[in-house]
């Protein structure tokens, strides 16, 4: 059982926390007497702009100025524009960047928040230059091909990249090795600012609902939901869970995928 109080006295940067399924997990960490260092654009304790490698830079010179911390939440995503470096580099230089500051508390814990979207077909090209960490070429060649992606796009390549990184380097000496627990999550169209275009256009709710079915919790999800599990993933408490993708879909991906991991 998690204790409440096992996120006392603990710090953690949580990314995107001005609003959607950050502002939510920074709310109940603060409710639960954490110490919360915020980072977004504006409205954080942070300002910074992930989309940019000044300000992925200036995001770790930042948050490094505060001092120790214990956990890393790389929530920051979504958008019409930046698409791959928000969402993957600015993930993942979030993550890797913030690392040395975790290797140093006693119970350090990073979670990445993904998608469903991560599911679509996609660009493996586009993956690739991204896990090889040519973010010029990753970029250009999603500018050449707009339609590579599907209908979720960039958004999604950016999101099944991010996957694969952690899977690849979860395992490994400096993260696992380290006592880091490094865990994605995946949520499925939750009730966020980012999620607006879906939820404001009936057509287009209809069409994702139909799509992608959210059988138990409904459609859409509410941020504090997946903002239980990120917590849990990033406390004290997680004491063997590490390299998973965890979908909070309300059994969107279940229903899509079925056994197919299992056959």
């Amino acid at each position: 059982m998690t204790s409440h109080g096992s996120f006392a006295g603990r710090t953690y940067v949580v990314t995107g926390s001005a609003s959607g399924i950050g502002a939510a997990t920074a709310a109940l960490l603060r409710e639960r007497d954490a110490k919360v260092i915020g980072c977004d654009l504006a409205d954080a304790e942070v300002t910074a702009d992930l989309s940019t490698p000044e300000g992925r830079r200036s995001l770790v010179a930042q948050v490094t100025a505060y001092g120790p911390i214990d956990a890393v939440l790389a929530v920051a995503g979504g958008g019409k524009t930046g698409l791959l470096e928000t969402n993957y580099f600015g993930a993942v230089a979030t993550l890797a960047g913030l690392r040395p500051l975790l290797a140093q508390s006693p119970a350090p814990r990073a979670v990445a928040v993904s998608s469903t979207s991560s599911l679509a077909p996609t660009a493996d090209h586009i993956v690739q230059a991204c896990l090889d960490g040519d973010e010029a070429a990753a970029v250009a060649a999603l500018e050449a091909d707009p339609a590579a992606g599907g209908p979720v796009g960039g958004y999604g390549i950016a999101k099944r990249a991010l996957n694969r990184w952690v899977r690849q380097v979860a395992p490994n000496p400096e993260w696992a090795g380290a006592g880091i627990a490094l865990n994605v999550v995946a949520p499925g169209v939750v009730d966020t600012p980012a999620a607006a275009y879906i939820l404001t256009d009936d057509t287009v709710r209809q069409a994702v609902e139909s799509a992608a079915p959210q059988p138990f919790g409904g459609f859409p999800g509410r941020p504090e939901w997946v903002a239980e599990l990120i917590c849990w993933l990033a406390g004290a408490d997680n004491r063997f869970v590490t390299g998973q993708i965890i979908f909070a879909d309300g059994g969107s991906e279940a229903a899509a995928l079925g056994d197919l991991h299992w056959r």
